[in-house]
């Protein structure tokens, strides 16, 4: 029995909006393209400067909406302490065995938060839990097919570019669905983007790494594999 997947495509972030930010373009062309999609988020966001948890998960079910995503989960690992324990890979285990995916989105392995850059070993090593038989969690076993790292903010040449040009307004859209978070306001005033320049600044980086792929818009990945081609004609991306 290998049960049924719900979603071909799995991103798998620490916090309630990394996804929005990281990767959101990508799901909104994944399921216009006929897939099915599904977000974890592996904590509640307790802990962040701005929002309560109760805020953050109404805009969290909003965001998925726009991002047509079909499930939408937050475990209760705690914000600002997600760590790389055996009690918190099951849980993650628990989550891929009833999505099921083929590809899973993590974070980039390192970066300023650490939240995010454990999320990434974390999630690597629940996908490989995941697939273990004699691992009984009441859930058959599951291994995804791929993983890959939504690098936008790593400074890193990224493995490629997904083009999200037809979907840069929804991703956006998606993203501003947090109003605890993006919406002008005292607390953390000084950490915060002004919500008036976080679509420059959101067009702009997607922009940026639209142009290295030859698109207008674009979100830059991570794989640590090699590629395979069967046709060098059908390479994409001009050389000059």
């Amino acid at each position: 029995m290998t049960g049924l997947s719900i979603a071909e495509v799995f991103a798998i972030a620490a916090h309630r909006d990394d996804v929005e930010q990281t990767c959101g373009g990508t799901l909104l062309r994944m399921r216009a393209q006929g897939l099915r999609t599904a977000i974890l988020d592996l904590t509640q966001g307790e802990a962040g400067t701005r929002g309560s948890a109760a805020e953050r998960e109404a805009e969290a079910a909003e965001a998925a909406k726009i991002l047509g995503v079909g499930w939408r989960e937050a475990l209760d690992i705690p914000d600002g302490r997600v760590e790389n324990t055996y009690e918190n890979r099951l849980k993650i285990v628990e989550a891929l065995r009833r999505v099921r995916p083929r590809v899973v989105i993590l974070p980039y392995w390192t970066g300023r938060h650490p939240d995010h850059y454990t999320t990434a070993t974390l999630g690597y090593e629940a996908c490989f839990l995941s697939g273990l038989a004699k691992l009984d969690t009441g859930t058959a076993p599951h291994r995804p097919f791929k993983i890959v790292y939504a690098s936008l903010y790593a400074d890193v040449r990224p493995s490629f570019i997904v083009d999200i040009s037809p979907f840069i307004e929804d991703r956006h859209r998606a993203l501003m669905a947090y109003r605890s978070q993006y919406a002008n306001q005292q607390a953390g005033s000084g950490l915060f983007v002004p919500e008036e320049e976080i679509r420059e600044r959101t067009f702009a980086e997607a922009r940026h790494y639209g142009l290295l792929a030859g698109v207008t818009y674009g979100e830059p990945f991570v794989q640590k594999e090699v590629g395979l081609i069967d046709d060098l004609t059908l390479l994409p991306v001009a050389s000059m």
